[in-house]
């Protein structure tokens, strides 16, 4: 088995609300920031995960995101695998 770099990136779906974002979208505003709209936040995560070649690691990274590391109801993911 070779061990894979991933980069996983989980983001709130879009067109649904974002509490976390409208909070720091008027906090920018509030300190001078103005112009920054449709702030999202979300989450990275980056893992050294075994696989047979890249297409294994990112099946079993895809899985991870689908059982633990996002919601599979308000939450999109993408997936980078490199050697």
């Amino acid at each position: 088995m070779k061990t894979y770099q991933v980069h996983v990136r989980v983001m709130p779906r879009v067109g649904l609300l974002d509490p976390a974002g409208q909070a720091v979208e008027h906090a920018l505003a509030s300190l001078g920031f103005g112009g920054a709209s449709n702030v999202h936040l979300g989450k990275a995560i980056a893992l050294d995960l075994e696989g047979r070649d890249e297409a294994d690691a990112r099946d079993r990274a895809r899985a991870m995101c689908e059982r633990l590391l996002a919601n599979p109801v308000t939450e999109d993911f993408t997936i980078e695998v490199t050697a």
